[in-house]
Formats: C-alpha cells, sequence, structure tokens
C-alpha cells in the first residue's frame, strides 16, 4: 500500500478526491491528512493580493469576513470530517488531524511516523508565497525527505 500524506487547508471537493485517489493507478492508498484552518496567524493581506491575481475581486473584498482563531478551528474540525468521509467514500483508507502551529513540524513528524512515500500539498493558490518560495510545499522540499507534490485545489470553498 501506497502511503501519502496530504496537507490540506479546506474541505477537499469531490474532484480534489477523485484527483488525489487516482494518482497511482490501481494501487491502493492509505491518506494521513493534516488541514491547518485559517487561524490568527493567517495574512489577510496576502490572501487578498492572491485573490486580486486570480481576478476574484469579490473574495479579496470579503477576506475580512474569513474565519479567524476559534471559529476557524470548528469551520475546520468540520472540513476535516468531511474530507476523511470522502476519501474513505472513495476506497481509500484515511485518517487526520488538525494542525495549529507549526504545519511543517507536524508535517516531518508525521511523516517519519508513517513512513510516507509522499506529501501532497492541495491548497488554492498562492501565488505571493510562491513566488518567494514560501508556501507548503516549497518549504517542505527542504524539510521532509519524501518527494512533495503541490496541487492546486479544483474549486473555492
Amino acid at each position: 500500500m501506497f502511503t501519502s500524506v496530504l496537507m490540506i487547508e479546506k474541505a477537499l471537493t469531490s474532484a480534489d478526491v477523485e484527483f488525489v485517489t487516482t494518482l497511482h493507478g490501481d494501487e491502493p492508498v492509505s491518506f494521513h491528512v493534516l488541514l491547518q484552518p485559517r487561524g490568527e496567524q493567517a495574512d489577510r493581506l496576502l490572501r487578498a493580493i492572491d485573490d486580486i491575481a486570480l481576478g476574484e475581486l469579490d473574495e479579496a473584498v470579503r477576506e475580512g469576513q474569513t474565519p479567524e482563531g476559534e471559529e476557524a478551528l470548528s469551520v475546520g474540525e468540520r472540513a476535516l470530517e468531511v474530507s476523511l468521509t470522502a476519501l474513505r467514500t472513495a476506497g481509500s483508507a484515511a485518517e487526520g488531524r488538525l494542525v495549529e502551529d507549526h504545519p511543517l513540524d507536524a508535517l516531518k513528524a508525521v511523516v517519519q511516523e508513517v513512513g510516507a512515500d509522499e506529501v501532497i500539498v492541495l491548497t488554492d493558490p498562492h501565488y505571493v508565497e510562491e513566488f518567494f518560495h514560501r508556501d507548503w510545499a516549497s518549504r517542505a522540499r527542504h524539510k521532509v525527505g519524501v518527494p512533495v507534490l503541490k496541487l492546486f485545489s479544483h474549486s473555492k470553498a
């Protein structure tokens, strides 16, 4: 069985689930999902710039309404459960947890703990962070010791 650590920031869509569960053809895959909800450490300005770069001006204006802190944790717990259920329904083994602080340290620990074959980082585009190589995938490549695949989510949640 192939073991993947899947790092996400929101609930998986059905297209996302189909995409990640078919990456390895018919080989069974076990997913260990890490979800970091948008917390107080998230920078609203960077998210708004990303929205503008994508031509989504309405989203940029609504960044102030995005759940933060404790409210984001509750939303994150629901998103994690939805994602795990969807992966299991698609026939994959799946377990997961929320990550509140130091996502890359948590990622490295899980990779070592489960003997992961790869890391998949599946997020919306974050152009500013990606340009400066500060996104999760770029930073994880130097930290986890297994291949890191960067994928973009199929739709905004």
